[in-house]
């Protein structure tokens, strides 16, 4: 079991939640009555662009934030 008791481990998981979130918007489906994920992840980051790009450049921060937490 993996236990997120650290403030970085807390947004890591909140980020993961985020792009299975967006995944999930992509194919049509979604998590819940308010803002998208694709909406939270646009402001929260200050992205831009489709749906696919800001999962791209996502990805790429989550890759980045998992290997800051690494060290």
């Amino acid at each position: 079991m993996i236990i997120a008791d650290t403030p970085q481990k807390i947004e890591l998981y909140q980020m993961l939640v985020l792009r299975s979130a967006l995944k999930l918007e992509m194919m049509g489906l979604k998590m819940s009555k308010g803002r998208t994920a694709y909406s939270a992840i646009k402001k929260m980051f200050n992205l831009n662009g489709n749906r696919q790009k800001v999962l791209d450049t996502f990805n790429e921060i989550i890759e980045t934030t998992k290997q800051t937490e690494r060290e």
